[in-house]
């Protein structure tokens, strides 16, 4: 019977172990080829205690949001710390080939990439929001990828830390670009997601049992949409400046408006109704959105 319990894999060096690799020649960073992974049946799932990079080939047909690919572009994935990733469902696929980049986060000890590294929401992201390089985007993380590869393969010496972790940050910005360049250019799928969203919204204001659930939260409308808190934040960030929270304010401001110039109810019944626990609340982030209190908003249709 297969294992479904999730195998967590502490060091880089234990991780090359369950893959059937050879030892890696750093403790913390290592670079392999994914086409010399070994299955292991009885492991469902991992978890890593540390980063993961890597791009993939030969993934045809794969999820990406609602929508399916089936031509083989360069995949590009991030794990951090924590984060669980499941087996592909029979098996690894016979095409597949590609690298896979490890690197433990006491690699980034006293540089600015340890801070820095979480702001890059993309490690954040689930299996299906994965990039898609275009040849000229994977020539050029390859290119990075290689010189990692030179100063791993040199004798470590006190520069080598520097060197590893300017080339990681330069990677790392670039990933930041092309997913910039993905949420544009695959407007389908980015479009029909923000359509998505505003109908959950939608419904969820028009609701009649917002007093007992309450505002909804980024997590809530991620988990309808079936993406990841993160993805959708940084989607509708590039697409409409805004992040999810804000688009539930705006959905939220605009239902109060409408009730506030349609119906004779209180302010304080107004904010109830909208799942308020406090009237104070939903007055400070009403005026705060449209510079006017409620009553004033009122006042002004009279």
């Amino acid at each position: 019977m297969k294992n479904t319990a999730p195998y967590r894999i502490k060091t880089i060096t234990e991780g090359h172990r369950l893959i059937g690799l050879d030892m890696p020649k750093h403790p913390l960073i290592s670079l392999v080829d994914v086409s010399q992974f070994k299955d292991h049946a009885d492991v469902h799932a991992v978890i890593f205690d540390f980063y993961a990079i890597s791009i993939k080939r030969g993934c045809d047909n794969l999820l990406y949001g609602q929508q399916k690919y089936d031509f083989d572009e360069g995949l590009m994935a991030f794990m951090s710390p924590g984060q669980l990733l499941r087996g592909e469902e029979g098996g690894r696929p016979a095409g597949l080939r590609g690298w896979m980049l490890f690197f433990h986060p006491d690699l980034l000890w006293n540089t600015p990439l340890a801070k820095k590294i979480k702001q890059y929401d993309f490690f954040g992201y689930a299996s299906n929001e994965a990039l898609f390089l275009s040849e000229k985007e994977e020539l050029i993380i390859n290119d990075i990828i290689e010189k990692i590869r030179q100063e791993y393969d040199s004798n470590i010496d006190g520069f080598s830390q520097g060197i590893i972790v300017a080339h990681l940050e330069t990677l790392l910005s670039y990933a930041e670009r092309f997913y910039n360049r993905q949420f544009i250019t695959r407007k389908k799928a980015s479009h029909q997601l923000l359509d998505e969203m505003e109908e959950v919204l939608t419904n969820y204001f028009n609701g009649d049992d917002l007093v007992s659930r309450g505002l909804p939260s980024v997590q809530f409308l991620s988990d309808e949409l079936n993406v990841s808190s993160s993805y959708l934040s940084s989607l509708l960030k590039s697409l409409t400046g805004q992040t999810a929270q804000q688009h539930i304010h705006e959905k939220l401001i605009e239902k109060a408006k409408e009730k506030l110039s349609t119906s004779q109810l209180t302010v304080s019944e107004i904010a109830y109704d909208l799942g308020f626990e406090h009237p104070q609340s939903f007055s400070k982030l009403f005026k705060a959105k449209t510079k006017v209190s409620p009553l004033e908003f009122r006042q002004s249709f009279n």
